[in-house]
């Protein structure tokens, strides 16, 4: 006899742990099948070993410019077995939350193996058959391997093989300019390997705004990263002399390639076809409610299709669980998505940029930007590089763009506000604590409540009144002469 579960979630990566954690704090019988380990790419080949990774090239890169502050500049010995063998212990430390004998401790079924639909109320795994009133499909995506002549013959790297390097490699070449690549490209660079990053677009960060990848692209330069835009990679081949790769007019050589174009969502192998749920290899097919055609199964995260983040996974995730158990029928589909790329400055963004919301809205959209030496933590921090810039319309924020160390935090507040309607003059009256970063945000808020203050038609009479008010006062005070 079938198990009968109230959810049974396939995928046991970021929107699968949420949604199953979600739906058992709800007293929902719950089972969660996943095909390989629990975790998914975030715990095992993204976001945790990658940011590792980056914090541990910081601290090199630090060492090497040790005489801006005052002290003795070193070049680190980097052992790159004995740093993987660091980034493989923080990912076992996250880990640790997420096996399946901690699942099963909370009161979830586990079952590993590739989940298949037998109909669209039923699911095998392995030699387990689990009926399910409702279906959430979190299988996730896997790296997108493009059409560049002889890559199959070449020993090229994804984000998924990268960390089993146990050498560094002399010279890495970096197909992709988008978040996965810049990252990867400046955490070995800065490790001690020559990196050359090959990007079709005509920018590093193409979805970002256009002063936000200028910044990026003159650290790289700094940092001596050569950067190919607008050069899409043709052929590759390998031969005694290394990987060669041809880009356009140019031609690259390394002895290492990581392929970092994008990610393909994981919908083979499930069977969708006897669910009766539509798909593509572009990804599930569901509504604005998270719902596929069929009416009790639904699906979240990297699978769809959209955008690729483990917090927009997991927010998903949690819609979907609450549309498939509860009374409602929340939206889950968003058309734009706060993100960060943790290069050193960091870079992140929220809702449109300065193109998308002049081209939306035309005529009234302002932007406003702040640059980071004009922040007093910056300074002390000595790093002053990048801007906070905030595109408006009538002080109704669209979007914002973070450029600096801690860019990730600082757009937390922005989201905040257009989260819940607020207006820059809210930001401004708010108080942030100094010295911090978060005061930039404020410095921005406070440059359009001046501006419109001391500008327009009522500018002259303002000023006027000022004036008279501040006369007033140090008369009031004794330090006006008698006469006034």
């Amino acid at each position: 006899m079938a198990e009968v579960y109230d959810l049974v979630v396939v995928g046991g990566g970021s929107a699968g742990l949420t949604a199953v954690g979600f739906a058992q704090g709800m007293g929902a019988r719950v089972a969660l099948i996943e095909r390989e380990r629990t975790g998914g790419d975030c715990t095992w080949t993204g976001c945790v070993p990658s940011k590792t990774l980056l914090k541990v090239a910081k601290v090199a890169h630090h060492m090497r410019s040790a005489e801006r502050y005052g002290m003795t500049a070193v070049e680190p010995q980097v052992d790159l077995k004995a740093v993987m063998a660091h980034v493989r212990d923080v990912v076992l430390e996250t880990y640790q939350e997420e096996t399946p004998e901690a699942l099963r401790e909370r009161g979830i079924d586990v079952m590993l193996g590739q989940a298949r639909f037998a109909d669209p109320h039923t699911l095998v795994a392995g030699d387990a058959t689990l009926k399910a009133r409702n279906v959430v499909i979190a299988s996730g995506a896997h790296p997108l391997v493009p059409a560049i002549d002889g890559l199959d013959r070449v020993d090229y790297l994804t984000t998924t093989t990268i960390w089993d390097l146990e050498s560094l490699p002399r010279h890495l070449i970096v197909v992709g300019g988008g978040p996965v690549g810049c990252e990867m490209a400046q955490a070995f660079r800065r490790l001690g390997a020559e990196v050359t990053v090959v990007q079709s677009r005509d920018r590093l960060l193409p979805r970002d705004d256009r002063d936000a990848s200028r910044v990026l692209g003159e650290v790289f330069q700094e940092e001596g990263i050569e950067v190919l835009c607008g050069s899409r990679a043709i052929r590759t081949w390998q031969d005694d002399g290394g990987i060669h790769l041809v880009a356009g007019d140019h031609t690259a050589v390394g002895d290492a390639l990581l392929v970092a174009v994008g990610r393909q969502p994981n919908v083979e192998g499930l069977d969708l076809e006897k669910a009766g749920v539509a798909y593509s290899d572009r990804g599930i097919a569901v509504d604005d409610k998270l719902r596929s055609r069929q009416p009790h199964i639904f699906a979240a995260g990297d699978c769809l299709g959209t955008h690729q983040f483990t917090h927009y996974a997991g927010w998903q995730a949690a819609i979907a669980v609450s549309n498939a158990l509860l009374p409602v029928a929340l939206k889950g589909v968003r058309q734009t998505v706060p993100w960060t790329t943790f290069t050193d400055p960091e870079v992140a963004h929220a809702g449109l940029t300065e193109a998308q919301a002049r081209e939306r809205f035309g005529a009234g959209v302002e932007a406003l930007s702040w640059p980071m030496t004009r922040v007093d933590r910056p300074r002390t921090a000595g790093d002053t590089r990048g801007f906070v810039k905030v595109v408006h319309k009538g002080g109704s924020v669209l979007g914002a763009s973070v450029v600096s160390e801690r860019a990730g935090e600082l757009i937390q507040e922005w989201i905040y506000v257009m989260e819940h309607g607020l207006k820059l003059r809210d930001v401004a009256i708010g108080v942030h604590v100094y010295p911090t970063f978060s005061r930039a945000n404020a410095k921005i808020g406070g440059q359009l409540v001046v501006d419109r203050l001391l500008a327009g038609r009522f500018s002259r009479p303002v000023k006027g009144v000022l004036q008279l008010l501040l006369r007033w006062m140090r008369w009031r005070l004794g330090t006006q002469p008698r006469g006034f």
